[in-house]
């Protein structure tokens, strides 16, 4: 009986979805899925990887933790050879690192696939999975033409169990995959391989659906699918529709249905009405018929859109199908579909093919991302040889003692070192922003002297016209003026706050109470140490800057401290309990003055 792994929190956690669901309900989510009897759910990639960095709110390893700490299905990585969740081939000894901290971090189970099917490039990450005692999991990448003859994925199905694979998968990223093709590879891959064989498919029109029906009947035992809402609007498999499909082929897949529905109706709070625009029809159709990712297709969408050149879309789909032909036909996984793409934008939108070449392209065509299924072809390796230009090439992560001695000072541990080895300048927005969490300013004195003046004039409005609070936004701070609850009119000195955008600031609730939200995802600890008392208990009064707790996050200590003078009045988390943004942690009600003793 095969049965499912689920891929929900992985598709929330990156594009288009990223940042659409609130962390605490993606955790809760996951609580959810947690009850419904997945192999494993598959919570991280590339594309996770990326979007938390850009986005600069909280570490992806940091997510990892969070999910671990809430669930007991073992949990998924999904990477991509060499490549791991980047877009530059790393070496050895990063993959090594890399993988030993991801598992060190909860990842039970890693799906690993190289964008060219060039199995020499999983050695050294495979090597450190099984090292590590978790499951590989060796994914070989489908797309039509010469990437999908089944004799190709037969060779190198074969080199399989020698790298301590404990499952073939098969991957669709293009839905192009028939259902008769998919039963053929599923006996085909077994038989080669001696593994069992499981499948990842996806496809919009129910082309995939159809896909991983058929491979079940050939004996695969391992489907990903995703909850209706992301299947439907990423043209994934219905967990919800494959589940019940096979229980009515008599292949129970032990996933319980009602638990789904339960996870759906969470997700249609948030999206349930909203259009994903990168994956409207007219895109879906193109990549159907082009045999291209979707994604793929509307990123080049817009490319064109915002040169005014949305009428060529046509166009740059057949040239890219070109260039595929010429760079060996390797299949249109993550980033290679992206690389070839990029150049067939520039071919046709200079009118000149290869004019310009896109280093990745220079860097696949030179071998540096492994070896593609078919040849190379020889009028393109010329140009780029002709072309080459070796001080604008960089297609290679830096070794990781070269990213530690770049670091200089930045890291704090080895797993920042390895976002900033895959991810540079972006990555160092995201730890900066991380070392600032929670840090407010209260001194105007640190302000330039424009800026005071016109917080002076805010504050003296709200003294004269009795406003509760006015809060104004300008060029990354936000300033919110507030009178005191309860003084009289006109006479109560108003308080100020300044913080920096989207981070939580301490506000006034029911009566006069002030809630002490989190700063950041991580561990709530009560005491500095596990046989010290609390720093704070119910009762007790605290000064302005006295530590009320500890958040650990990415193997750094956190104080969050009161902002008022006040008394403890009730702690909502336990002990050594997950927490995450903006998470109510204690509420304090403020004191004029000391209480007489």
């Amino acid at each position: 009986m095969p049965s499912l792994a689920d891929t929900t929190i992985r598709l929330l956690g990156q594009e288009p979805l990223a940042g659409r669901i609130p962390a605490a309900e993606q955790l809760r989510l996951a609580e959810i899925l947690d009850r419904a009897g997945f192999a494993y759910l598959e919570v991280s990639g590339g594309g996770c990887f990326e979007s938390a960095v850009k986005r600069g709110v909280e570490s992806p390893w940091e997510r990892i933790r969070a999910l671990k700490s809430r669930v007991k299905t073992p949990l998924g990585l999904a990477l991509r050879g060499r490549f791991l969740v980047g877009s530059r081939p790393v070496d050895a000894d990063f993959a090594r690192r890399f993988v030993a901290t991801a598992a060190e971090n909860g990842i039970d189970v890693f799906r690993l696939h190289d964008p060219l099917n060039d199995i020499s490039n999983l050695r050294e990450a495979a090597e450190a999975i099984v090292a590590a005692d978790r499951d590989f999991e060796a994914g070989l990448v489908y797309s039509p033409g010469r990437t999908g003859e089944v004799e190709t994925l037969i060779e190198r199905a074969k080199m399989l169990p020698e790298l301590g694979a404990v499952r073939v998968l098969l991957h669709d990223p293009t839905g192009g995959l028939q259902p008769h093709r998919a039963e053929e590879l599923v006996h085909a891959l077994a038989e080669a391989s001696g593994l069992p064989v499981g499948i990842y498919a996806q496809g919009a029109g129910g082309s995939a659906l159809a896909a991983t029906l058929a491979a079940a009947r050939a004996g695969a035992q391992l489907i990903a699918c995703a909850i209706y809402p992301l299947a439907l609007t990423l043209h994934r498999v219905s967990g919800e529709a494959l589940a019940d499909a096979l229980a009515g082929e008599g292949l129970a897949s032990g996933v319980d249905v009602d638990v789904l529905w339960e996870a759906t109706d969470l997700v249609d709070e948030h999206i349930g009405d909203e259009l994903v625009t990168p994956l409207v029809p007219r895109i879906a159709v193109l990549a159907a018929r082009h045999d291209v990712p979707a994604s793929v297709v509307a990123g080049v969408d817009q490319a064109l859109q915002a040169e005014g050149a949305g009428d060529r879309l046509d166009e740059v789909l057949a040239e890219l199908d070109l260039i595929r032909s010429e760079t060996g036909s390797p299949p249109l996984a993550s980033p290679i579909g992206q690389v070839l793409a990029s150049q067939a934008l520039i071919n046709v939108l200079s009118a000149s093919r290869y004019l310009t070449i896109v280093d990745e392209l220079r860097a696949l065509v030179t071998g540096a991302f492994g070896t593609p299924p078919a040849p190379i072809d020889p009028a393109l390796e010329r140009v780029v040889q002709l072309t080459h230009d070796p001080e604008s090439e960089e297609d290679v992560t830096p070794a990781f003692s070269e990213i530690r001695e770049r670091a200089e000072g930045m890291a704090a541990s080895e797993e920042e070192l390895l976002l900033l080895g895959l991810f540079g300048e972006d990555a160092e927005q995201l730890l900066r922003g991380i070392r600032g969490r929670g840090r407010r300013d209260d001194d105007m004195a640190t302000l330039d002297e424009g800026r005071a003046e016109r917080i002076r004039e805010v504050v003296r409005i709200v003294q004269e016209s009795g406003i509760g609070e006015v809060t104004i936004e300008e060029e990354g701070l936000r300033i919110s003026v507030r009178s005191t609850p309860d003084a009289p009119a006109g006479g109560g000195e108003p308080s100020l706050a300044i913080t920096e955008p989207d981070l939580p600031a301490v506000a006034p609730v029911s009566g006069s109470l002030v809630r002490v939200e989190s700063p950041m995802v991580g561990t709530f600890y009560r005491s500095p140490q596990p046989d010290a008392p609390s720093f704070v208990e119910v009762g007790d009064v605290v000064a302005p800057g006295q530590t009320l707790c500890i958040l650990e996050a990415m193997k750094l200590m956190n104080e969050v401290k009161a902002d008022v003078e006040g008394v403890v009045r009730a702690v909502h988390v336990e002990n050594t309990q997950p927490v995450e943004f903006g998470q109510l942690l204690f509420e304090l009600e403020p004191l004029a003055s000391r209480p007489a003793l």
